[in-house]
């Protein structure tokens, strides 16, 4: 039985009897037990004493029973001293112990791999990805307390969460999130953690916004200096000449503090410090109030707007009229029976240089906040004295004289912008305004709240104002009579003003008593400012008779509608 070397056995019959009853010649005999015995020698035995010489294919695969130790490179169930080509994919049912390389094209492992040795390595020379996971969200790297390094690549993962330390050496690239202790980096930080990062680390400076909310605290070295809003009395609630009153404003007259009232034609409108009792936007107090009284047509020539005057001192750092002229941004809370397209405008002092604005009112008889960013003037003359450096105007009705395009600057006198509603064209329009805020940059910031006392002392220095308190109200006086009805003194100014004070608005001489130290107390009969500085001005107060001469005497208010204000220092 020759053996042909493709594992089929044949008989060899050459010269061999065929039949029952043949006598079999040694020939042939040794030529069949040699065939026997090269077959078997070819063959693999059972207790392993051969090795074979060439691959073998297996057509269904290999089933073994045998249990013996998977952790030894010599108890093992099948053990090779070459290496192991797998041409499809191997499947390991429980763990791979692998002391060496595994190097493929695409390994799968769908449990876990555990290495006997320090170093695991996952080669392929052309690899230039390694992918760890697939639909697994956790990829684990030794102990708890580990470390995971990687060298000379690129580690991208859709979330990479540290628990101790994340240390990056070189230049990183982060593609997606970082997550590290409550901290999520994507383009921006937030969350409660912490970073720790390298010796002098180069750092960039972000583009911060302006959050709705929030609360700094435990900062050190914050420089604020009070003065964000360039509007004076912006809330409304100062109000020293009229103390709420309403009033039928002349041209020029003023409502509440460092607000003037214009009217081109008398008695269109009222104006009062909370005027018709609404409700405020939370956080105010206060608005100035506007009423109107008849159904008046806007004639070309016709301007009706109120506008506070900004001292150049208080804006000198805006730069306007030169190249460095800032962008300044204009809030303020409005609320109108009437609704569509109001409008206003920022004049300089010499009223040659104009930017008209509009802003939309949606809503009738709702409080809406409206913000209004403006592109500094390059041009144009924008003191920085003591003296008008310009108005902030909010039109009620201007005539095309007074109207510009709005959204630009312009050589004019320009009131509003054009085509704006007129609220003294509806009998009854109410407008109401609080909240106003001028401040630098581009972007409007919560309201400026300064201390009441602040405020208070800011008007001041455009209104030294004195009123009846709730008993008689000393004033910083003191007088000296020369005949028993003539005395002349000095009022004292809370604050100086802002230049010096021409004349003096007094209620009336019959609500002001002159007081001596003896208890003598005369009412006043005539009163008038004699001569203005900004510390004080000098008062001539007569008395009808009673007074003492050469004697000294204190200036007080003795009636609840007594007032005193000096006047000549507003814009």
């Amino acid at each position: 039985m020759s053996y042909n070397g493709s594992g089929t056995f044949q008989i060899n019959t050459s010269g061999q009897p065929v039949v029952a009853g043949t006598v079999i010649s040694s020939t042939a005999f040794n030529a069949l037990t040699a065939d026997l015995a090269t077959g078997l020698s070819t063959a693999i035995t059972k207790d392993g004493q051969t090795a074979t010489t060439a691959r073998i294919p297996f057509a269904a695969g290999i089933s073994s029973t045998l249990v013996t130790d998977s952790s030894s490179t010599s108890t093992g169930s099948i053990i090779t001293a070459g290496g192991v080509g797998v041409a499809k994919a191997l499947y390991v049912g429980t763990t791979a112990n692998i002391a060496g390389v595994l190097s493929t094209t695409s390994p799968n492992i769908t449990t876990s791999i555990t290495t006997p040795s320090t170093s695991f390595d996952l080669i392929n020379a052309t690899a230039t990805t390694l992918n760890l996971g697939g639909a697994a969200t956790t990829v684990n790297v030794g102990a708890a307390t580990g470390t995971m390094t990687v060298a000379n690549t690129t580690l991208a993962a859709k979330a990479i969460t540290a628990s101790t330390t994340l240390g990056v050496t070189g230049a990183a690239t982060l593609s997606s999130t970082l997550n590290y202790g409550g901290v999520t980096l994507t383009n921006a930080v937030t969350g409660t953690g912490k970073m720790v990062l390298d010796t002098s680390p180069t750092l960039v400076t972000p583009a911060l916004g302006t959050p709705s909310s929030g609360v700094l605290t435990n900062c050190t070295g914050v420089q604020y200096n009070g003065f964000k809003n360039r509007i004076i009395n912006g809330a409304m609630v100062i109000d020293q000449r009229n103390a709420g009153a309403s009033i039928t404003p002349t041209n020029g007259q003023y409502s509440v503090d460092r607000w003037v009232c214009l009217a081109s034609v008398a008695s269109k409108y009222t104006a009062q410090q909370n005027a018709g009792a609404v409700t405020l936007p939370a956080g105010y107090i206060k608005y100035l109030g506007i009423t109107s009284s008849s159904a008046y047509s806007v004639l070309t020539g016709d301007y009706f707007n109120i506008r506070q005057g900004i001292e150049g001192l208080n804006v000198a750092d805006l730069a306007w009229g030169t190249a460095s002229a800032a962008t300044v941004t204009l809030s303020f809370w409005v609320r109108s029976s009437l609704t569509g397209t109001f409008g206003g405008g920022i004049v300089n002092g010499a009223g040659d240089r104009s930017y008209p604005y509009t802003y939309t009112i949606s809503t009738a008889n709702t409080w809406e906040q409206k913000t209004i960013t403006i592109a500094g003037d390059t041009t144009g003359t924008w003191a920085t004295t003591n003296s008008n450096w310009g108005y902030i105007q909010f039109g009620l009705g201007v005539g095309t004289t007074y109207s510009g395009t709005a959204g630009a600057w312009a050589a004019g006198n320009y009131l509003s912008a054009t085509g704006a509603t007129s609220v003294v064209g509806t009998n009854g329009a109410t407008f109401y305004i609080t909240g106003v805020q001028l401040e630098k940059g581009s972007t409007a910031t919560s309201f400026d709240y300064r201390p009441y006392g602040t405020e208070l002392a800011l008007c001041q220095r455009y209104l030294p104002a004195f009123r009846y308190d709730t008993s008689n109200t000393m004033l910083p006086s003191q007088l000296q009579f020369n005949s028993t009805t003539a005395g002349r003194g000095m009022i004292a100014f809370p604050v100086p003003t802002r230049t010096t004070v021409t004349g003096a608005t007094i209620s009336s001489a019959a609500h002001f008593t002159c007081f001596d130290n003896t208890g003598t107390n005369t009412v006043a009969s005539a009163m008038a400012a004699a001569v203005g500085g900004t510390n004080g001005a000098l008062i001539d107060a007569n008395v009808a008779s009673g007074a003492t001469a050469n004697r000294n005497y204190t200036l007080g208010i003795t009636n609840s509608a007594g007032y005193i204000y000096f006047t000549g220092a507003e814009l």
